[in-house]
């Protein structure tokens, strides 16, 4: 697994709590992608990876598909 070679940013609090659950799951972000990009949300591995790091915004749609994919409820995540 690889190191984060930069600090967790300040732009939202899911980041880390998706790549934990993702990374839990065996699920490698190209596999979380396309599950994102069937359930029309179009994000690009650059976008997931800054997401991941809290270098992003999320917006509520990305949250509420992430949620579903990941198996868990919004609220896990925000919490």
């Amino acid at each position: 697994m690889r190191i984060r070679k930069q600090a967790l940013g300040d732009r939202n609090i899911v980041g880390a709590k998706i790549e934990q659950k993702r990374k839990s799951m065996g699920m490698k972000q190209k596999d979380l992608l396309t599950q994102l990009q069937i359930k029309g949300i179009d994000l690009n591995a650059s976008g997931l990876s800054k997401l991941e790091g809290q270098l992003r915004y999320v917006t509520d749609f990305e949250l509420k598909a992430i949620s579903e994919v990941l198996g868990m409820s919004y609220e896990e995540l925000l919490g």
